[in-house]
């Protein structure tokens, strides 16, 4: 088995495989995405970044630019409904940025991001995203994509019109999340529709939707003809599923899955590099919901549990975590993957 033998370009820029990161709001900064990187992914995303943040240089917004250069190739997500927003801030990313692609979110579903005519809002109108689009494209000189969904409910499937005004406006690639905007992450995913869009374009379609496996991301390169694989909550503490996609795609082999010492070992990494680009205090807190993604499907008592949710210093959080693969260090690995 090699499905990654066929070229995968947005652009002028080559991924090295067909696997692909998600922008996931919340959890894609640059200490995720480089730790993600180094397992193999062909191509990281950054979480979506607001135009108007950028244009008002919100200090916030300006970290959330920075990108480690072992990270590349990346794809930076900005997200707004008002085209000349969108456009200055694509500007700004596009001269100030070493992101090698911009990419516009249509697909994000929140009420937040719906009521500034932004994200999934788009997926109404077809002649809206052209126009967005084109202007995006005209305006800068990197490949441009989009993140879209199928459609906005069961009765306003527009996937296909959606994907054809991309590809007429210029847009670069286009990735696919198999479900309608009310269906928010509920229910399956349709890769039918990924099929159909993939079929009614020719630029590069990622998609995206319910690939939890290995398996699951070859069935869909299979099933839909996509040319890229986008995997997001299936990476979350768990980075080895990109390696072991990559590797199940280019061989069939099924890696096997990683020791207890092995997760809390990328865990804390992941940490060290969360506190250089958020500093301790913000670091541990966030890295509370990560340690609890890495421990996943692991035995853990509810002490040390609860002891990783209230950790309030790395030193406190390391202690446990170390602690913890000390524990376990007899026990046997996980079981392979299936």
């Amino acid at each position: 088995m090699n499905k990654t033998s066929k070229p995968f370009r947005i652009g002028d820029i080559g991924m090295d495989n067909r696997v692909v990161l998600a922008p996931m709001a919340g959890v894609c900064n640059s200490a995720f995405r480089l730790t993600v990187k180094e397992f193999g992914a062909g191509l990281v995303y950054a979480e979506m970044i607001s135009d108007k943040g950028i244009n008002q240089r919100n200090d916030k917004t300006m970290e959330m630019l920075y990108i480690d250069e072992r990270e590349y190739p990346l794809s930076l997500q900005i997200f707004g409904g008002d085209k000349e927003n969108l456009v200055e801030a694509a500007k700004y990313v596009d001269k100030y940025s070493n992101a090698d692609i911009i990419d516009i979110n249509m697909g994000c579903p929140v009420n937040k991001i719906i009521r500034c005519e932004a994200g999934a809002k788009w997926l109404l109108d077809p002649d809206k995203i052209h126009e967005m689009v084109s202007a995006v494209v005209g305006a800068v000189d990197k490949p441009v994509s989009v993140k879209m969904r199928i459609g906005w409910d069961e009765d306003h499937l527009y996937g296909v019109e959606n994907a054809k005004a991309v590809e007429a406006a210029g847009g670069a690639a286009i990735a696919v999340h198999g479900r309608t905007r009310v269906q928010m992450y509920e229910g399956r995913a349709n890769w039918d529709w990924i099929r159909k869009m993939k079929e009614a374009v020719n630029i590069p379609v990622i998609g995206n939707g319910d690939v939890e496996t290995p398996q699951d991301a070859g069935r869909m390169l299979d099933e839909t003809g996509a040319d890229g694989v986008m995997i997001g909550r299936a990476a979350l503490g768990d980075p080895w599923m990109i390696y072991r996609t990559v590797k199940y795609l280019e061989t069939g082999e099924r890696v096997g899955m990683p020791s207890v010492k092995e997760k809390v070992d990328v865990c804390l990494l992941h940490f060290d590099r969360l506190v250089k680009l958020k500093g301790e205090y913000v670091a541990v807190r966030e890295m509370r919901k990560h340690a609890a993604w890495y421990l996943k499907g692991i035995r853990i008592g509810p002490g040390i549990r609860k002891g990783i949710n209230q950790a309030e210093t790395g030193d406190e959080l390391k202690t446990l975590l170390l602690g913890f693969a000390k524990q376990m260090e007899n026990e046997p690995a996980a079981a392979s993957a299936v």
